[in-house]
């Protein structure tokens, strides 16, 4: 029987090892070579260049709001069968197998006969197998100590162990893999393996090298983590998993507090997702940002983010999460507005010198207060969502607060797309991830600190 503190490090061990899907595949690495790929593809079917970064930057949206349909979809029914079936491990498996394949099948997105759909299935499995990973890994908070109190500890402490290691693993890609402008690394070396910057090797191995990463350090989590005893035959696993879904869902307007919580995190959680995913592209298409300096700005706001959750874990446990998300709403709905207002000759509507380095100055500092607010409000998230769950029905209840995440996880990307594709401006694509920030802090008026359980 493993401790209750290796049962502790086995769950940061989960944040360890499926960090890099977000901050390499997401966010700083795949992500902004989907779009520039894809642009290039577009613009050698005969599209003109600004239409052609706009038309990426919507497909990329598209994709992700299909697997985020998915998600929402599923997310509350197997997390219902789950907490009625007392198994949780062999979804772990499946789902994290899922992500294995996904990462690594984005190796085949070579630029010579690039796909846009291929890359998007891909990459669209192997986030649907992180995302369901996650919230059945997340059910296991409230059992990790037996103080309440202190799970925004954990839970801060564990988003900064999974920010760190999205913080090595990016420092890997960039020092060993990534190629810049030179052909060669940050660290002035050539790509490792041979790998060939003209063919896109030296990006699209960062699939391969996020699959291995997760199957190497998903094994301590594996190791001191067992299901309990099955409370159902297998036969009534759906059948029970229905029923209780049904009936928490019924009792939803009776327990006012989850409602508006789960309505709350919806927005701004989607707002959040809206700027992770699309905050390297945005540098690359307004600012002309490179992919190596899409990384470094990457291991910026992954170290703001390592930090600050764990400082905000601590607040949370001396303050409890409610503070912490509202400060942190606040924060990053300034910080949109920054962004917003940024371009290669202008800020904040003031004109600026040819060449200035100001805009990207001021990118560099908005990336470090989103990893800061972002990791800092996801922490607290995660705590407040133990609270506001029903305890007996915990695994179920992460599944309602992955379908808020994802019910309208739409709602980011493809209103950033519409209005990307609307204006042709990446720019103005971006503005609706404000409004989102804003309708998640006016519901959290309705959420009760402990819950409706307490």
């Amino acid at each position: 029987m493993s401790s209750t503190r290796q049962r502790i490090w086995g769950w940061y061990f989960f944040d360890w090892a499926s960090q890099p899907y977000n901050t390499l595949l997401l966010t700083f690495i795949f992500g902004p070579y989907f779009a520039q790929t894809a642009t290039e593809t577009l613009i050698a079917d005969g599209m003109a260049a600004n239409a052609a970064r706009a038309q990426a930057q919507a497909y990329w949206g598209y994709g992700l709001t299909a697997a985020g349909i998915a998600i929402a979809v599923l997310a509350p029914l197997l997390g219902s069968i789950a907490d009625g079936s007392g198994r949780r491990m062999p979804w772990i498996v499946l789902f994290s197998t899922l992500y294995v394949v996904g990462a690594a099948g984005l190796w085949w997105t070579a630029p010579a006969d690039f796909s846009i759909l291929w890359a998007l299935f891909f990459f669209g499995i192997g986030l649907i197998g992180m995302e369901f990973a996650t919230i059945f890994t997340n059910s296991f908070l409230p059992e990790l100590h037996p103080n309440s109190n202190e799970r925004g500890r954990i839970s801060g402490s564990g988003w900064a162990f999974g920010y760190l290691g999205g913080v090595v693993a990016l420092a890997i890609m960039l020092v060993l893999f990534q190629a810049g402008d030179t052909g060669r690394t940050i660290a002035g070396l050539s790509p490792l393996f041979g790998l060939d910057p003209d063919t896109g090797a030296d990006t699209r191995i960062v699939g391969p090298l996020t699959a291995a990463w997760f199957m190497v350090f998903i094994i301590p989590f594996f190791l001191h983590f067992r299901d309990i005893a099955p409370r159902h035959t297998p036969q009534n696993h759906l059948r029970i998993g229905l029923i209780g879904l049904r009936d928490t869902l019924v009792k939803l307007p009776r327990t006012p507090s989850l409602l508006a919580y789960l309505g709350s995190s919806m927005f701004y959680r989607d707002a959040l997702n809206g700027l992770y995913t699309f905050g390297g592209i945005y540098a690359l298409g307004v600012l002309g940002w490179s992919i190596m300096d899409i990384g470094i700005f990457g291991i910026l706001a992954a170290i703001s983010g390592a930090v600050f959750c764990w400082i905000g874990g601590h607040a949370d446990r001396r303050i409890g999460p409610m503070p912490v998300i509202i400060f942190c709403c606040v924060t990053l709905i300034l910080t949109s507005g920054l962004i917003l207002s940024l371009t290669p000759r202008s800020i904040l509507g003031i004109a600026l010198a040819d060449g200035s380095a100001i805009p990207d100055v001021t990118f560099y500092i908005a990336g470090a207060l989103i990893g800061a607010a972002g990791g800092a409000l996801q922490s607290s998230s995660r705590t407040m969502m133990t609270h506001q769950a029903n305890p007996d029905r915990m695994t179920e209840g992460f599944g309602l607060y992955a379908l808020s995440g994802k019910a309208t996880s739409f709602l980011a990307p493809a209103s950033i797309a519409i209005v990307s594709d609307l204006t042709g401006s990446q720019r103005m694509g971006i503005t609706p991830i404000v409004v989102l920030f804003i309708l998640g802090l006016i519901l959290l008026i309705w959420v009760k600190p402990k819950g409706d359980y307490a």
